[in-house]
């Protein structure tokens, strides 16, 4: 047999074991058995004479001797075989003598075998160890039997007064012995009144701080509460503020311009040929006019003089009070007769806007009309309607209305002072 052959697996790794084919040899094998052989004999004798280990479990029970384990074949046996089969035979019957080898060998030690090189070498320097270990142990113990056996030869006994001695210690150690076991009571007693004022603290402490979760609480809802009221408070006050440069009087009269045109509240007053403006909302614009002019005399706390206004939405009117009685329609119908009505109303309405402008100009020296007023004039520009042609009519009109417009803001700016 020239190959190694692999049939075993080391029973520490569980990797595969390739045998030497010298292993097989019949001298190796020989060899092997005569060492377990041996070493099986001298583990029985030790057992008999009380000497080794004492087996537990299985290992209680004698194990086979190397002769029963196995059973070697003759050389006569092994003539009466062929090549082949002698061959066979050979190979089978040295496997299983290994094989008991091993068994026999894992019996008579604490390790089971096969073994491979690795684990092998690890199981050695783990003996190695344990062997130093052991001869440390062996030379303690052998320093320790010298050192008992020289005070044993220079041993003598001791006198009366050494006796006394140390009877007088021990009963000394005795008394010590009593105050200590008497002050370890006492420390005893004294670790269970710290123990239970220990208790009471941590009672007092847990209250404490419950209190102050229960504070804390209480804060945060506060703080909470507090901050919800300074952000409504804020709130309130830029809504205030919103509210106080609020011009209600520019939502409800809203004076502006549609090109050539001015406009009150959407109406347009004036006419031009290019765009025929119908008088039923001339008459409208007129009527917010007039009812605006009115509200800022309100609002200032001016009266007027000579006339009095009386708003009436699309047929309002003006009436003069002094020197003689007269009412003057501010509404227009296209009819020549009429238009003369209309234009004294117009005329009336210029009068009593220039008066509101000379009271607004007393109480600020600052404050001028943007256009003059001067009888039936307002920009050099005619408001009657039989004087002036439609283009200048249109103008005048919106020019009176930006007059209106100045007068609306000049009262805002007086309320938002006094306040």
């Amino acid at each position: 047999m020239e190959k190694a052959i692999a049939n075993y697996l080391c029973s520490t790794c569980n990797q595969p074991i390739k045998l030497e084919s010298q292993l097989l040899e019949p001298s190796a094998v020989e060899e092997a058995i005569g060492f377990v052989s041996s070493r099986h004999q001298s583990n029985s004798s030790s057992r008999l004479h009380g000497t080794g280990s004492v087996p537990t479990g299985g290992q209680s029970q004698s194990r086979p001797g190397v002769t029963d384990s196995f059973v070697m074949l003759s050389q006569s046996q092994l003539k009466g075989l062929g090549s082949d089969d002698h061959s066979r035979l050979i190979l089978s019957h040295r496997l299983r003598v290994v094989s008991k080898l091993f068994d026999m060998a894992s019996a008579i030690s604490d390790v089971e075998h096969p073994l491979c090189h690795d684990c092998a070498d690890e199981l050695g320097m783990k003996l190695d160890k344990r062997l130093s270990e052991v001869r440390k142990e062996k030379d303690t113990y052998a320093e320790y039997l010298a050192k008992l056996q020289e005070e044993e030869k220079a041993g003598s006994q001791p006198s009366k007064v050494d006796l006394d001695a140390i009877l007088a210690q021990e009963k000394q150690s005795i008394q010590l012995l009593l105050d200590l076991e008497s002050e370890k009571d006492a420390l005893v007693d004294e670790l269970h009144e710290l123990e239970s004022e220990l208790l009471q603290l941590e009672q007092l402490e847990t209250n404490y701080w419950l209190e102050v979760n229960q504070l804390q609480t209480s804060m945060d809802r506060h703080r909470e509460e507090r901050e919800a009221l300074v952000r409504k408070n804020d709130y309130m006050t830029k809504q205030l503020d919103v509210l106080r440069k609020t011009n209600v009087y520019n939502d409800t009269f809203r004076i502006w311009h549609d090109g050539a045109f001015g406009t009150i509240n959407g109406f347009r007053l004036g006419r031009l040929k290019s765009q025929i403006v119908d008088w039923s909302e001339i008459n409208a614009g007129m009527g917010q006019a007039l009812l605006l002019l009115d509200t800022l005399a309100a609002k200032l706390n001016f009266t007027f003089k000579t006339y009095r206004v009386v708003p009436m939405g699309s047929f309002s009117r003006i009436e003069r009070i002094e020197p003689d009685k007269a009412s003057f329609e501010l509404y227009g119908s296209g009819i020549p007769f009429w238009n003369r009505r209309f234009d004294g109303a117009l005329v009336a309405f210029l009068n009593c806007l220039q008066q509101l402008g000379d009271y607004a100009e007393l109480k600020d020296v600052k404050f001028r009309l943007p256009y003059r007023i001067s009888k039936d004039k307002i920009g050099d520009t005619s408001i009657r309607v039989q004087v002036s042609n439609e283009e200048g009519w249109t103008r005048a009109l919106k020019f009176t209305l930006i007059n209106l417009k100045w007068l609306l803001a000049f009262s805002c700016n007086q309320t938002t002072a006094s306040k």
